[in-house]
């Protein structure tokens, strides 16, 4: 047994000494091959044959006209584009403003008399609603304004009066006769119920209306309330 093993040994032995033997001579035949690539030298490539260009022929005044007559920096090119814009249309005229007829206040704000125009029937405006197409926006004794798309108009209430006429100078009457004037009669008490509609459900009393406070007509119940001004009255939708 212990000779098989000391065979094998041998044998292992022998080719590891063999494979030493061959690296050593990989090693060497590499380090030669390295060494040859080294010291070779390599032959210088030849230049190129060398030619001159042609000489440019003499520039004329002839061949650069074209050039003078597009130049982009001529006064008469301007990189400014107009654009132009057409003209703004004229302004849009305001509507005839609502005529006045007078004003109120019953403890639930300033209630304006207003018509759109003197055959229209009057309502009455609060602050903040429409007649026609102004909104009321303010309201004073002496002055009303009105807003109208993005224009606000002041006016005074004397101005917004129904003069009652179409504008115009009214023609000069003839000198009358001096007459005699009956004494005005007072009208008869009537019962002539609610009147026109000033809007909110209220209608006002019409004149001479000789139903007493509290009457209910037509589903309205005539409220009247005193006043610096005298007995002033309105009807208001019964409840």
């Amino acid at each position: 047994m212990s000779r098989k093993l000391l065979i094998l040994n041998l044998a292992l032995a022998a080719a590891v000494v063999y494979a030493g033997f061959q690296i050593r001579d990989l090693a060497q035949a590499g380090k030669a091959r390295e060494a040859a690539a080294l010291n070779r030298k390599v032959p210088p490539v030849p230049p190129a044959p060398f030619s001159s260009a042609p000489v440019p022929p003499p520039v004329l005044p002839s061949e650069y006209a074209d050039i003078a007559q597009k130049m982009l920096f001529d006064k008469s090119r301007d990189s400014t584009v107009v654009i132009e814009t057409p003209p703004a249309p004229p302004p849009k005229p305001v509507p005839p403003l609502p005529l006045y007829h007078g004003q109120m206040n019953l403890g639930d704000g300033v209630l304006v008399i207003l018509s759109e125009s003197a055959s229209a029937p009057h309502k009455g405006i609060h602050v903040g609603e429409t007649i026609g197409a102004f909104q009321l926006v303010e309201a004073t004794r002496q002055e009303l304004t009105f807003a109208w798309e993005d224009k606000v108009i002041r006016k005074n209430v004397a101005e917004l009066r129904d003069s009652g006429g179409s504008g115009g100078a009214p023609p000069a009457a003839a000198p009358e006769q001096p007459r005699a004037v009956a004494a005005p009669v007072p009208a008869a008490k009537t019962n002539a119920g609610p009147g026109v509609e000033t809007g909110a459900g209220i209608k006002a009393c019409s004149p001479n209306d000789g139903y007493p406070d509290g009457a209910v007509v037509d589903g309205y119940r005539k409220v009247a309330v005193n006043s610096p001004f005298g007995v002033m009255c309105r009807w208001e939708a019964a409840r």
